[in-house]
């Protein structure tokens, strides 16, 4: 049995790795890019001079990967696919050359690529991306070089960020870590909205300004000005001279192989089931950020990007494809970050997110000392939870704190993962020790006060 894996950054590396570990097939990889498994999610660190050496960001190599028995092409873009005698059309981006090759089983796993919005003077002719001369994208390593090349430079003082989710939040605090002035641009009212609810987007937001980065929310770009490169961003409220901008508005997956062949989301994410089989061919899967993944919260195939989940999905696949039956056990998104040293989290849907996707939710919001107060130091955490109206089942969780109590969220995470209520949740068995937390500590008074 031959697989071909198209793509081959976190989800496809994952999938040739376990197929091969098997024994059990031929693993063919096919990847327009000159590298793998770089991990996106330190960018902010490396611009921001916290990772020193970006090898470090990457966890294989095509050596590696042709060492374990996978034939990997790199530089390689397949540009038509034949689905009825599964084959591909292949074009080498070195050379111009141009073959045919053919599998038994293909993974599809094309990632995403930075949302593009219809801006007037954002597009520019003849430029790596397409970008007017000044702007970014913040993915690939290349971009992440080039946008270290570009804050080197003298006269590069005054940096916008236009989007602030998690990339865009992170990069902010980059750019004053070289003492730039930094403008924070978002179209939304708050900061990480899809994550977060406004009772901890308003702590973030005090960091934010505290930092001395101007923020301008409920803002929207309209247009991008200047001739040779950027020089000005036209909003609906205003205009603001800048040396370099950077667009973080969100990813959308690369849909352009399979959208006329494939079901698929409005969005173009392939529309998979548990062992990520496409709904449509048996042959076909879809893994990653071109693919969807089954919420635990929602109980539905949503799109949730996020590299944990492009991982845990390639080991599916790759399993399902050799004759072992593992289902995926959903995800519920969990995720976080450190603003200015205020660190955050939060799995499952927000309060405003579940709302909008038409659920029937509660939710409540708890603020306590993390450890018992008579204790030399101890600092407040801010938790919330929400929860399904009536049953009580849980369906998000968002925790901060300026001390790191992040990785608590994997408790919300797996509560929600094995359908708990708030009640259960209440009950549940938490160790107690004044150097850490109280009898009840914050995150079961979370459950016991809710209503």
């Amino acid at each position: 049995m031959k697989v071909i894996v198209i793509g081959c950054n976190h989800a496809g590396t994952w999938a040739a790795k376990t197929l091969a570990a098997s024994k059990k097939c031929e693993v063919v990889t096919y990847d327009r890019n000159d590298n793998i498994s770089f991990l996106a999610c330190g960018i902010a660190l490396w611009v921001g001079g916290v990772v020193k050496d970006p090898k470090g960001l990457f966890y294989a190599s095509p050596e590696s990967l042709t060492s374990e028995g996978i034939k990997v092409h790199m530089g390689h873009e397949v540009t038509k696919i034949d689905w009825a005698n599964k084959k591909l059309h292949i074009k080498e981006l070195k050379t111009g050359k141009e073959f045919d090759d053919n599998y038994d089983k293909l993974i599809l796993a094309t990632g995403s690529w930075p949302v593009t919005p219809p801006i007037e003077g954002l597009m520019q002719e003849g430029t790596t991306y397409g970008l007017k001369k000044g702007i970014f994208f913040s993915k690939l390593y290349q971009q992440g070089q080039e946008i270290i090349n570009e804050i080197a430079k003298p006269d590069v003082k005054r940096v916008m960020v236009v989007g602030a989710g998690y990339i865009g939040v992170e990069l902010i605090e980059a750019f004053k870590n070289h003492g730039k002035e930094v403008i924070l641009m978002e179209a939304m009212p708050r900061v990480m909205a899809n994550y977060f609810d406004k009772e901890i987007t308003d702590e973030a937001e005090k960091r934010i300004k505290d930092a001395g980065i101007e923020m301008h929310l409920g803002e929207t770009v309209k247009k991008f000005e200047g001739d040779d490169r950027v020089k000005k961003v036209v909003t609906d409220k205003g205009s603001y001279d800048v040396d370099m901008v950077v667009m973080s508005v969100g990813f959308r997956p690369n849909s352009e192989l399979y959208k006329d062949y494939l079901e698929t989301l409005p969005n173009g994410a392939i529309v998979v089931d548990t062992t990520m089989k496409s709904s449509k061919d048996p042959d076909v899967y879809a893994i990653g950020d071109c693919s969807t993944v089954y919420s635990r919260a929602s109980e539905k195939q949503e799109y949730i990007a996020l590299a944990t989940n492009a991982v845990r999905m390639g080991i599916v696949a790759a399993n399902n494809i050799v004759g072992n039956k593992v289902e995926y056990c959903g995800t519920q998104g969990s995720n976080a970050i450190c603003v200015f040293g205020y660190n955050m989290a939060s799995t499952g849907w927000s309060e405003e997110t579940a709302k909008k996707k038409g659920l029937k939710v509660k939710s409540n919001f708890f603020k306590d000392a993390e450890r018992p107060e008579f204790m030399p130091t101890y600092e407040d955490v801010l938790v919330k939870i929400i929860y399904e109206e009536g049953s009580g089942r849980l369906l998000g969780a968002q925790i901060a704190s300026n001390h790191n109590h992040a990785e608590a969220i994997h408790a919300f995470s797996l509560a929600i993962q094995r359908g708990m209520t708030v009640q259960e949740f209440a009950l549940s068995d938490f160790f107690f020790l004044p150097h850490y937390n109280k009898p009840l500590s914050w995150m079961t008074m979370v459950a016991f006060t809710a209503k």
